[in-house]
């Protein structure tokens, strides 16, 4: 294999494990504010001690996250300098952006969060944990603005062989980013729901039934019943938005290669095999007219053919026409699911149902699977082009770097990630094979406020007693562990 590449393979498996670990953050971050503001509200423990167990696996994938982060950062110098040389002016500032607003924001805050619990007042602790929360959504949204931009350009003008951005709001507002926010923080938060319900599910078929346990499985499912059907619709719209702007990753998408008659309508290849140098998709499972009233709204209804462009401009339909089903099948699963969960609801068996308990278990890791399914059908389905329609991938590639020298570094990156983010991973599912605590006679924890900077235990030294009479009408004596 020649350098570009070697150089696609070894961006494609750094961003593979890199997008799961920022997916889970955004959505564990806004579970933990959510978590932290009902026990704020209602001063049940249960919610507390959920976030206590949650907040564990959070900084395991942030700190993940950021390592993995920071080797794509240097990717774009190293092996993409000449993209880096003709669209650095805009990636570059958006990129920036989010350093200054989101990581400034999520590094000021995550200490307190992770280490503050017992030296602030609750109230201050639930902004840090606000402020973290709102800070990865930030940082989702500089990130999808800069790829959104790869994808439909505008606001800029080429001068000299370089990107000069001339309107920012157009930059940033771009036709794709919209959607393509949404479609990402919206999967993220399902993503989050599958495995958090996934480890219900988990403590419930070994027997380890308590509050803890049942609610972490409702909150998992209630999000799950009210985000995947959203996530439909808005999937609808990007493939719109689609069709509209990148014609020819759409086509590829739906195996499509040439235009119906008009009148006849565009079947829905449901299943089939896309032969690039055939020209042609085999052993096609077809729906009459599906095609047109999914894609176009309209009965008969045109959508665009492979065959409308150059064979150079096309995408490769084989990768993108499957990876874009295993991510809508993934999608019907998780509907699937979510509604039976509001079956088994109101018949009060859903903490019951074997069936579905190990259902849920079997597709707690389909959210990530279906992110990096639809991240290989948005990146390959824009090929050949890394901005689309001003710069060609193979044109945006370091040329002094040689086969054997990208193959040497991309065997080190792959020896290195399965070391590294297989132990952070291993250790992240052993904490949540450890499980909440499962006590639930202890009493109910209310908030309490402490000095500024100091541990939030009673200042005087009886206050710590529990009250009670023995039988000799002494005091009780104080409660052991508070050092008084």
């Amino acid at each position: 294999m020649d350098s570009l590449t070697l150089a696609r393979i070894q961006f494609g498996f750094t961003i593979s494990f890199h997008i799961v670990f920022p997916a889970l953050t955004i959505g564990l971050a806004s579970y933990l504010a959510v978590l932290e503001g009902l026990w704020l509200r209602t001063g049940r423990k249960v919610y507390i001690d959920l976030y206590q167990f949650w907040i564990k696996v959070f900084a395991v994938a942030f700190g993940m996250g950021v390592v993995s982060g920071l080797v794509m950062a240097y990717q774009f110098g190293t092996n993409w300098s000449n993209f880096s040389r003709f669209a650095g002016g805009v990636t570059g500032p958006l990129l920036a952006y989010e350093v200054l607003t989101a990581f400034f924001l999520e590094a000021g805050f995550l200490g307190v969060m992770l280490f503050g619990r017992d030296r602030v007042g609750p109230g201050l602790h639930f902004v840090s944990t606000l402020a973290v929360a709102i800070g990865t959504l930030i940082s989702a949204t500089w990130i999808l603005a800069s790829n959104s931009w790869m994808q439909t350009p505008q606001g800029h003008e080429i001068i000299d062989g370089r990107v000069v951005p001339v309107d920012w709001l157009r930059v940033i507002f771009n036709p794709s980013f919209p959607y393509r926010l949404a479609h990402t923080v919206v999967a993220s938060y399902i993503a989050t729901a599958l495995m958090v319900g996934g480890a219900a599910a988990w403590h419930l078929l070994r027997g380890h039934d308590n509050t803890r346990v049942r609610t972490m499985l409702s909150m998992a499912l209630w999000m799950l019943l009210a985000a995947a059907p959203i996530q439909a619709l808005i999937g609808d719209q990007h493939g719109l938005n689609t069709m509209e702007h990148q014609p020819a990753k759409l086509a590829a998408i739906e195996g499509h290669w040439e235009r119906t008659p008009e009148g006849e309508g565009v079947p829905l290849i449901l299943f089939g095999w896309p032969d690039m140098a055939a020209e042609t998709t085999r052993y096609a499972i077809e729906i009459p007219r599906a095609g047109s009233l999914l894609l176009a709204h309209s009965w008969d209804g045109q959508i665009p053919a492979l065959k409308d462009f150059p064979p150079e401009d096309r995408p490769n339909s084989t990768i993108v026409f499957w990876t874009f089903r295993l991510m809508v099948g993934l999608g019907v699963l998780m509907i699937a699911l979510a509604f039976w969960g509001l079956w088994l609801r109101r018949r009060e068996r859903v903490f019951s149902n074997r069936l579905f308990l190990r259902f849920a278990l079997l597709l707690s890791p389909a959210g990530l699977v279906a992110i990096l399914a639809g991240w290989y059908t948005t990146e390959i389905g824009r090929q050949p082009w890394v901005v689309y329609g001003l710069m060609r991938t193979a044109d945006a590639v370091s040329p002094q770097h040689s086969a054997s020298q990208v193959g040497f570094t991309l065997a080190l990156f792959v020896l290195v990630y399965l070391a590294v983010f297989g132990a952070g991973t291993a250790y992240g599912l052993r904490l949540i094979a450890k499980g909440p605590p499962d006590d639930d006679h202890e009493p109910p924890e209310a908030p309490v406020h402490g000095g500024p900077g100091e541990p939030r235990h009673p200042m005087r030294p009886l206050s710590a007693a529990r009250e009670g009479v023995d039988a000799e009408g002494d005091l009780a004596a104080p409660e052991a562990g508070h050092g008084h």
